[in-house]
């Protein structure tokens, strides 16, 4: 989880840098940062899908797709990756990636990223926690084939 906790940091920085100076520069930074913390946890769940589940969603909604699929339990293949009011926050920040990148940064609006950057330390220590109780369970179920 290193890399979400220096990400996490960056956007909490540039966050207060943002609202300290009035710099619209910084919060290019957090919506870029925002922008990876939630690539990076999709890439994740692709692993997840294609390694475990052994299916990744394909087609126009892939990305929503993939959100339910580690929110649901895999009958005799897995538990689900995340609860699923953490699908719902985390789809937040997935919306919001797909503004990143189809919107030009200096029409980004302090005002809509500001509930994702307040809740992002809570959001952040929850998918930890979700995801190291799966790992747990991989490794549980790895010592049971053995």
């Amino acid at each position: 989880m290193n890399y979400f906790e220096q990400i996490t940091f960056r956007i909490q920085t540039g966050w207060e840098r943002t609202k300290k100076t009035g710099d619209e520069f910084y919060l290019d930074g957090v919506a870029l940062n925002l922008h990876s913390f939630y690539t990076a946890l999709e890439k994740v769940f692709e692993i997840i899908a294609v390694n475990i589940d052994q299916t990744i969603p394909k087609g126009e909604s892939w990305h929503q797709e993939l959100l339910r699929q580690m929110a649901s339990e895999i009958e005799f293949v897995r538990p689900p990756v995340i609860l699923k009011d953490m699908r719902n926050m985390l789809d937040e920040y997935r919306g919001f990636r797909h503004v990143v990148r189809n919107v030009y940064c200096f029409n980004l609006s302090q005002t809509k990223m500001a509930p994702l950057v307040e809740r992002l330390p809570n959001t952040f220590n929850n998918i930890k926690k979700e995801i190291n109780e799966f790992l747990f369970f991989l490794e549980i179920r790895g010592k049971g084939n053995n």
